[in-house]
């Protein structure tokens, strides 16, 4: 898919082993180095479910990554702390999304570009019938959470790089 954000063009694609390098790039840049996956942990996840991870790139040649979706599909209704751990624990027929990171480059962000990507992904996983979406994140990023539909469900009982997360849960009509 393609889309057009103040006269740059950008593709939305699902990354493949040799997106590791990128990913893992993205991820540091984006994350304080408890809380980040490692480029191992990166190559583990796609090994194992690499059509949950959601790239949007520069529509250019060699374009880089500017923004990244990633998580599992799960039939647990909670996103916990061994889910980041452990690949393995993904469910092709999951009943629910379990979003990992949402994850923009710094000089791209305030562009839209992250919740235009988040909103390709909630429809990519509404059509496939999931019962919705699950996200924890910081109480900074709460009310763009809320914007796209989420709703917050308090405290998350996760621990993730010793932060403070709070549970988002974005459910669809049956």
């Amino acid at each position: 898919m393609y889309i057009d954000n103040n006269n740059q063009s950008y593709q939305i694609r699902n990354a493949l082993m040799q997106d590791l390098d990128s990913i893992a790039e993205l991820e540091r840049i984006c994350f304080p180095e408890k809380e980040a996956a490692t480029k191992q942990k990166f190559r583990e996840r796609l090994a194992v479910f690499n059509n949950y991870f959601w790239l949007l790139e520069e529509e250019k040649e060699n374009g880089r990554t500017v923004s990244m979706v990633n998580g599992m599909l799960s039939d647990e209704e909670n996103l916990v702390d061994e889910m980041y751990e452990n690949s393995n624990m993904h469910r092709d027929d999951g009943k629910w999304m379990m979003i990992f990171g949402v994850e923009t480059r710094p000089e791209f962000q305030k562009r839209g570009l992250a919740g235009f990507l988040l909103e390709y992904v909630i429809e990519e996983i509404r059509k496939q019938r999931k019962n919705g979406i699950v996200l924890t994140c910081k109480e900074e990023l709460l009310p763009f959470y809320e914007r796209l539909g989420f709703v917050n469900e308090g405290v998350s009982k996760s621990t993730h790089g010793d932060a403070l997360w709070y549970q988002m849960r974005l459910k669809f009509k049956k």
